[in-house]
């Protein structure tokens, strides 16, 4: 959409403010607003000023002056405000007209750009398949007396003898029981619904929705592929429009990998694929699950990185609460057609050329679209240009569940890190790929690794209240 266009669109749907947003390093969106008044076709040209000191992550207060510079192929309205309002995606830049090396949004965009460069490819599509849960409450405190966390649902395997709900219905989900059940067990049709209806009114192509495997609410909702920076703007949109409508129907939504003990957590799945024009790059007809040559080198990209990748596409405490046998979460660093239990996996059901595609199952919503989608194409470019062959590396195919495997076959069996420090580990001792190109700045590196390790930091020096169950009586 030109600026004219977007303007036309401020005056023909009457909006009174727009709003003017931007990522930062965890994923989270910030905004200013202003009056529709105030914008016109300079503000496209010189940006909107904010200060970049306030952004952990970002600037010194001595450097604090940023300008966000809107992308008007990235604008929708507001479904949630009770002044029309159109929401524009942002770059930040320095005060001097340059794209900010510390910008997600860039990031993404500048691994796109080395995509074409590369000779490789010239788009790279991407697919997220974010879980999250719907719960009917929740607390939590952590301070220096009191440490704890509380959730709750009305559909949760541990409400079936709960009195408050005016008399209890039963119907609850069992543990690992709610994978696509009708009602009335899936109590949360009418809500993923709204959220399907918000999100198609916003742009969004919507598959489907349903229920997913564990209690207590957990959710999936399926938007279409499209180009890397696209996908990763779709994906704070469709994170936007679950939390706020959740809001509206008194619940609240997480994308949190972990948020309860003993159930199946919340993963990312990504698709991926590239095209050069019109014509699939990752199909060969015949091959080990119609795969190319291109896209089993694409495959020993991600697995061999697979370490440093997992400190951006699983950068949470939480996440490693997640990746963990038994829960189908995906630990094992190999690849497979159609297997779930492998890191990643090649759909064969109900595929076209244009549909052949490889699943990274490992990352998490805690992840920061933008960069996690650009260090894995440029993971699997490496793969490509390195000619990394994941099958001569070990890396399978595993057709078989790898869960029931022995002890003695696992051994050969790579794992993903197993906390967040050691991924941060890895992607100090493997960021080449990411930096040779310009697409990550070394300096964005070490600003990240330090920043993750704060968080990592701040959950190891608590108390923890299981730790009260094992030692307080010693």
């Amino acid at each position: 959409m030109s600026v004219q266009g977007v303007l036309d669109k401020i005056k023909e749907n009457s909006i009174q403010f727009v709003d003017f947003r931007f990522v930062d390093l965890a994923g989270r969106a910030h905004h200013i607003t202003l009056p529709a008044t105030e914008v016109d076709g300079d503000t496209f040209v010189n940006g909107v000023a904010f200060d970049g000191s306030s952004i952990p992550g970002f600037r010194g207060i001595e450097e604090s002056d940023m300008v966000m510079m809107p992308d008007t192929e990235s604008v929708f309205i507001d479904p949630f405000t009770d002044h029309p309002t159109l929401n524009v995606m942002c770059n930040i830049h320095t005060p001097d007209g340059e794209r900010y090396d510390r910008d997600p949004r860039s990031i993404a965009q500048k691994a796109e750009e080395y995509l074409q460069s590369s000779g490789v490819g010239t788009t790279a599509f991407f697919a997220p398949e974010s879980e999250f849960f719907i719960f009917d409450d929740v607390r939590y405190e952590s301070s220096m007396n009191t440490s704890y966390y509380s959730v709750d649902s009305e559909e949760a395997a541990w409400n079936t003898g709960r009195k408050e709900e005016g008399g209890n219905l039963g119907f609850k989900v069992g543990v690992k029981g709610g994978y696509v059940p009708v009602a009335p067990v899936d109590s949360q049709q009418d809500i993923r619904s709204e959220m399907v209806r918000l999100m198609q009114e916003a742009g969004l192509r919507v598959e489907r929705h349903h229920h997913e495997v564990a209690t207590a609410g957990q959710a999936e909702i399926n938007f279409r592929f499209d180009t890397l920076t696209k996908t990763a703007d779709n994906l704070l949109l469709y994170k936007y429009l679950v939390h706020n409508t959740a809001r509206q129907y008194g619940k609240v939504a997480t994308f949190m990998p972990k948020p309860l003990f003993g159930d199946n957590g919340s993963g990312m799945h990504v698709h991926q694929s590239i095209f050069d024009g019109d014509s699939p790059l990752f199909y060969e007809k015949g091959a080990y699950a119609n795969l190319s040559q291109m896209a089993l080198h694409y495959i020993g990209g991600i697995l061999h990185h697979a370490p440093a990748l997992i400190a951006l596409t699983n950068p949470s405490t939480n996440s490693f609460k997640r990746l963990v046998p038994g829960y189908e979460a995906p630990v094992n660093l190999v690849f497979s057609k159609g297997n779930r239990s492998a890191a990643v996996r090649i759909p064969v059901a109900a595929v076209t050329p244009k549909g052949c595609r490889i699943e990274f199952r490992t990352p998490d919503s805690t992840a920061n679209p933008y960069l996690s989608f650009a260090a894995m194409l440029l993971a699997g470019l490496d793969g490509i240009q390195r000619k990394i062959d994941p099958t001569a590396l070990g890396y399978g195919p595993y057709d078989k569940n790898i869960y029931e495997l022995s002890d003695e076959e696992k051994k050969e069996i790579r794992s993903v890190p197993g906390t967040l420090d050691e991924a941060l580990d890895a992607l100090e001792a493997d960021s080449a790929f990411l930096t040779e190109s310009g697409v990550f700045s070394q300096d964005f590196i070490d600003n990240y690794v330090a920043f993750k390790r704060q968080e990592a930091k701040a959950v190891a020096i608590r108390v923890h209240p299981h730790e009260y169950g094992l030692y307080f009586d010693c």
